[in-house]
């Protein structure tokens, strides 16, 4: 339904009595007078297993002609990583995979270059120093799962395992991935179809198929940012972000959408993202679905890390592939756990009161964490409770 209109945006959904601060923060992120004045977004929320916010609103294209709808899906860029990482830990809930375990147990191949010892731990905590590729990478090698893991699995790290983290922004997702292949036989695409998201109903798609192209919003660039500027960037995190070179408009390529970038290029609705986590959020299971235990729950939230992390210049209390909120920027409380992504989107879960969000937006913020919008909506979610 149509909740109001406001400046000719028109809100559309369903909020639960008590979450009108929501709706409200939803409407005021249309209206801001700065650069993260949204042109099409959604944001979902459940608790304990109850969907009680379900907003949408805006426009698919910058120039506004095609309206955002309920199954609107955007390139959510590192929120794919905070998937990822949950269908590892189904694999670990199954009892397929340990994070403790050198990750050459499951892939042999990456023993090669002193990683013989490399836990999956240490892997998905961004401590395995694989942030970036060494040999050149054309972005069109992203699209060739076996050349981009086997280079990644001859590559000696750039430090100790376990001495340091620094974000894996893209080459978390085929680091994690390959583990994924390596044991279920299932692309990390099919995997999350077949055993996360289908099963749920959750529109999230790691891999895009060519019928649901009709239905992607274009990504806006940021109007304003912080940038990389290689000439102060750690090599560290040069790495990670310069070879090849991410660009916000990487998205409207087809062969990118249809790529599995299991660290960047997930398509999502925020309803989607919010059942996924949702389900995490209600010990593990939502509308009879269970994902996985609250033991297996409470593995994946065990943070790993504690320091500063090179790329990001703060402490994202890294877990195994999902941050802890010490930042704050997933609202008040420390136990919520998520992921963020390039541009704004994120989806997070709060284990101790029930709730789960997902947001998605097509104009790009200026950050990789902390959007104003998300940290808006996060803290009107908690303070509803």
């Amino acid at each position: 339904m149509t909740l109001a209109t406001h400046d000719e945006i028109r809100i559309h959904g369903t909020v639960a009595p008590g979450f009108e601060a929501v709706r409200d923060r939803f409407v005021a992120n249309f209206t801001r007078d700065d650069d993260s004045r949204e042109v099409g977004a959604a944001v979902a929320v459940y608790r304990h297993g109850s969907l009680v916010v379900d907003l949408w609103a805006g426009f698919r294209d910058e120039a506004r002609r095609e309206p955002w709808t309920a199954d609107t899906l955007v390139n959510v860029w590192s929120t794919t990583k905070g998937v990822t990482a949950i269908a590892l830990a189904r694999l670990v809930d199954q009892g397929k995979v340990d994070y403790a375990a050198p990750v050459a147990a499951y892939w042999p191949e990456f023993a090669q270059a002193g990683k013989a010892d490399i836990t999956v731990a240490q892997l998905v905590s961004h401590q395995a120093g694989l942030p970036g590729f060494v040999d050149p990478t054309p972005l069109s090698d992203f699209y060739d799962w076996e050349t981009v893991a086997s280079r990644l699995a001859a590559q000696a790290p750039m430090w100790e395992p376990g001495t340091k983290n620094s974000y894996h922004a893209m080459t978390y997702g085929f680091l994690a991935g390959e583990i994924i292949r390596r044991v279920s036989e299932r692309s990390v695409g099919r995997f999350v179809a077949e055993e996360i998201a289908g099963p749920l109903g959750a529109d999230v798609h790691i891999g895009l198929a060519e019928r649901d192209e009709p239905r992607v919003a274009a990504m806006i660039p940021p109007k304003a940012g912080e940038g990389f500027d290689p000439a102060t960037m750690p090599p560290e995190a040069l790495a990670a972000v310069a070879n090849p070179a991410m660009e916000p408009t990487i998205p409207h390529d087809r062969a990118w959408r249809a790529a599995e970038v299991p660290a960047g290029n997930g398509h999502a609705t925020a309803l989607g993202l919010a059942r996924i986590f949702g389900a995490l959020a209600n010990g593990g299971e939502l509308d009879g679905v269970r994902l996985m235990s609250p033991e297996t729950i409470a593995k994946l939230t065990t943070v790993q890390t504690r320091r500063e992390d090179v790329m990001l210049g703060f402490k994202p209390f890294w877990a195994h592939g999902v941050a802890l909120n010490d930042s704050g920027v997933f609202g008040p409380r420390p136990g919520t756990f998520g992921h963020s992504g390039w541009g704004g989107s994120f989806a997070c879960a709060d284990p101790g009161t029930g709730v789960a969000i997902g947001y998605v937006m097509n104009q790009m913020g200026g950050g990789l964490v902390g959007d104003p919008r998300a940290v808006g909506l996060c803290h009107a979610v908690f303070a509803s409770l």
